[in-house]
């Protein structure tokens, strides 16, 4: 074998509850992370050193060298095996870039996944999850898929049950945010506000909304505590937010750092209604429509009789 595809989700975060900073400038987190049927496409191809090439969605954004998160991750996951490997990485773009919809760590996903499969490793998912909580705090839920929730810095994980699909449409902005300058002005607006900030708990209306699938229950528990430092950078973004509710959106947020903003259909249909409206009110560069929960990395080329998808075990999962 000397290729392998792997196709990887965008998230979203059904909840973002950010805790005090602390002393190693990370905050404690609760992630309600949850998949959705927008995909990047990664191709491995066996070379002799270590190279990334990315094209489609905003491709002229992403870095082709050492910065780019994918590389990373394979030159961790050659590390971890302890030999000397070569590979030429092809990224297909179709996540947001910076849109905080974790277009990088899918990427960064699917190339540990690619590459375990392109060097043989066999390495089980334990790994590949210890690997990628070192490469970033989205990593591991990308390697997941499904529906979760993330604590501590977002890396430890527990998969939730979710009983049934549910339809979104994502409002693309122009350019992207930085998720560093989303966190300082978190911090800043909340320093300003002087308003003592707890730690962070996952919210069990939110949760059983997920467990019998009711849509309308989810859409009135969506929460995020980036979103007002995401709006003050880009104030934009109250106008797209406004404009979905108005169109009956089930509930609006921003994803995760910004500026790319979700919202909560009844139904597929509606979802289709909802992203002509808004693409009408020229509130977005692009409006996108999906599904979740979907699954984690899918190889989509690989050696025949292989298993597409990896297994997971609930145990596994939460030992990340």
């Amino acid at each position: 074998m000397n290729s392998v595809t792997v196709r990887v989700p965008a998230k979203v975060n059904l909840q973002l509850a950010v805790g005090p900073l602390r002393d190693d400038g990370y905050h404690d987190l609760v992630n309600v992370f949850h998949a959705v049927s927008i995909f990047d496409e990664v191709t491995a191809v066996a070379e002799t050193g270590m190279s990334v090439r990315v094209e489609g969605e905003s491709a002229d954004q992403v870095p082709e060298d050492g910065d780019n998160l994918a590389i990373q991750a394979a030159v961790a996951l050659a590390r971890h095996a302890g030999r000397s490997y070569g590979v030429s990485l092809a990224i297909r773009k179709a996540i947001p870039v910076a849109g905080g919809m974790a277009g990088g760590s899918a990427d960064a996903a699917a190339a540990l996944v690619a590459c375990n499969e392109l060097w043989g490793l066999g390495l089980p998912l334990e790994d590949l999850m210890e690997i990628a909580s070192d490469l970033g705090s989205d990593v591991p839920f990308a390697l997941l898929g499904g529906t979760a929730v993330g604590t501590g810095r977002g890396e430890r994980l527990a998969p939730l049950e979710v009983g049934g699909t549910f339809h979104w449409v994502f409002a693309l902005a122009d350019g992207g945010l930085s998720t560093a300058k989303v966190y300082g002005e978190c911090d800043r607006i909340r320093q300003e506000g002087g308003e003592p900030v707890g730690h962070p708990r996952a919210a069990e209306p939110l949760l059983a909304a997920l467990r019998v699938g009711d849509a309308r229950a989810l859409g009135a528990e969506l929460t995020n505590d980036l979103q007002p430092a995401a709006l003050s950078l880009r104030g934009s973004l109250a106008r797209t937010l406004q404009a979905g509710r108005a169109h009956g959106a089930l509930g609006a947020i921003v994803s995760g750092s910004g500026p790319t903003c979700a919202f909560l259909a009844e139904s597929e249909a509606h979802a289709e209604t909802l992203a002509a409206a808004l693409k009408t009110e020229n509130v977005a560069r692009d409006v996108l429509t999906a599904h979740g929960p979907v699954p984690g990395p899918t190889v989509v080329q690989g050696p025949p009789g292989r298993a597409q998808r990896i297994p997971l075990s609930h145990d596994e999962s939460g030992q990340s």
